[in-house]
């Protein structure tokens, strides 16, 4: 397993460490609930070094993106600004969903899942073949995760001088590159904080800042609670090559307003749009005692009608909830199987959580 800059120091706090997508992570530091309730309520900080960043450079960077990804890269008409897309394969199937950077005229930077990341390079390199694109991996950056409501507030305190002011009037989904350095307004859990991508040699010592700031480390166990009271999804789970954005709850990521861009899978979307009967992706809560768990079926009356893709316990909510995935004409009154007995489920629009409050009735 491949391990990254930060494991000796994940040792040092006594991690527990587990393999996740060919690297070995700490899925906590003593405890998944106390290191989830830090996020909501203080500060947390995160390893995601295994995550793979990727900058495109060169004259054609925009025209490739804007064929490469369903979302539109023209959006970002200034250096800094973000969006969140996916990139598809020619059926509408999702390769990956990753966030977009642009860094400056015709230079942009990519943030791939750690599972996708060797494939994704394939086949944007095969796209971008014959095309004056650069694709280059920054094997030598690495990023953590600073979040939480006061996550900013202790970022500032410990980042360099420099980085710090020019990260301090960022909006959401903005970043900042100060040399090597960059600083974005983004992350997984639902609440403010930061990604911050920064040498290799740098991040040992601006954990060991941060945590002494009283930024709380937190495993991956505690990233998959938050990520799913945020509802955001998870690749592999709530969507994949099979899947569709457009039956993952992220139809918003997908831009046609330009019927002249051409993006891949774009034929394959108007198909299943004009066809109709698209399952509904939809957040659920369990009415009753228990947890939800991936894979589980759900039904109306004796009819299964679809299953949770992800699903878990809410620290936050103190409630079973998961995101799942339903036929088009199910209706409201569901029910899972568990331990062969059926209990019933709640369909609810996802978040669950936003910035530390419920976003449904309890």
């Amino acid at each position: 397993m491949r391990k990254t800059v930060l494991n000796p120091i994940h040792r040092e706090l006594g991690a527990r460490m587990v393999p996740f997508a060919g690297w070995e992570m700490p899925i906590h530091y003593g405890s998944q609930i106390e290191e989830h309730h830090a996020v909501r309520r203080d500060a947390g900080l995160f390893d995601v070094c295994h995550m793979t960043v990727v900058d495109l450079s060169g004259e054609a960077a925009t025209p490739f993106l804007r064929r490469l990804l369903a979302n539109d890269v023209a959006r970002l008409s200034d250096a800094g600004r973000a969006l969140y897309g996916c990139m598809l394969n020619e059926a509408g199937g999702v390769i990956d969903d990753l966030i977009a950077y642009r860094l400056g005229d015709d230079r942009f930077r990519l943030v791939v899942n750690a599972a996708t990341a060797e494939k994704d390079l394939a086949w944007m390199a095969r796209q971008a073949a014959g095309t004056r694109v650069k694709i280059l991996p920054r094997r030598d950056l690495g990023m953590v995760a600073a979040q939480g409501p006061r996550a900013r507030e202790k970022a500032h305190a410990v980042l360099p001088d420099a980085v710090a002011r020019a990260a301090a009037p960022l909006a959401p989904f903005q970043g900042v590159e100060v040399d090597d350095w960059f600083v974005a307004r983004t992350g997984y859990t639902g609440e403010a904080g930061y990604e911050i991508m920064a040498p290799l040699d740098a991040l040992p010592g601006l954990w060991r800042r941060l945590v002494a700031e009283g930024v709380r480390p937190c495993g991956l166990g505690a990233r998959d609670t938050l990520r799913l009271e945020a509802g955001m999804n998870l690749y592999g789970q709530d969507m994949d090559e099979n899947v569709s954005p457009l039956e993952s709850g992220l139809a918003w990521t997908v831009d046609l307003g330009d019927p002249d861009r051409r993006f891949i899978g774009r034929q394959a979307i108007e198909r299943l749009q004009a066809r109709g009967g698209l399952r509904r992706f939809v957040g659920v809560v369990l009415e009753g005692k228990g947890v939800l768990r991936n894979h589980l079926k759900l039904y109306q009356g004796d009819e299964a009608v679809g299953e949770i893709t992800s699903g878990g316990f809410s620290p936050t909510l103190q409630r079973a909830i998961g995101l799942a995935r339903i036929r088009s004409d199910a209706g409201d009154a569901l029910e899972v199987v568990m331990r062969n007995r059926r209990l019933p489920v709640r369909p609810v629009r996802p978040p669950f959580v936003r910035h530390g409050k419920a976003r449904i009735a309890l």
